[in-house]
């Protein structure tokens, strides 16, 4: 156990060794190429603006999100009613999808678990 505390505290002292050489470099960088999503005057009051911006934007699209998702389960609906008319390449599909989703659930529960594990908690 000891030994995985020294080469913990020698990881993050080799980290913080390159983030003091490296880290300004890198933040001019990433301003200067971002800079166009830059808002002047970058003060306090304007990021609780633009951040009240950004929630009540999310939320007035909730009911164009809300019909889009009813148009798809009546779309679901529909092909199942006339399921005897289904193409081979359209089962494929959907069952890729279908297989595509418990693939993203499962690597959430590992991911998820790894935290707990391993004591890191996010």
């Amino acid at each position: 156990m000891a030994s995985k505390i020294q080469q913990l505290q020698s990881k993050a002292y080799q980290a913080s060794q390159f983030l003091a050489k490296h880290g300004t470099g890198y933040y001019k960088q990433l301003l200067e190429q971002n800079k166009q999503y830059i808002v002047e005057p970058p003060t306090v009051e304007k990021c609780n603006e633009l951040s009240k911006q950004l929630l009540y934007t999310r939320l007035a699209s909730i009911p164009g999100r809300y019909e889009s998702f009813w148009k798809e389960v009546d779309s679901v609906k529909h092909m199942w009613r006339n399921r005897k008319e289904l193409k081979v390449e359209d089962a494929g599909i959907a069952a890729l999808f279908g297989l595509e989703c418990f693939a993203w659930y499962c690597a959430g529960e590992i991911v998820g678990r790894g935290f707990t594990f391993t004591g890191y908690y996010v």
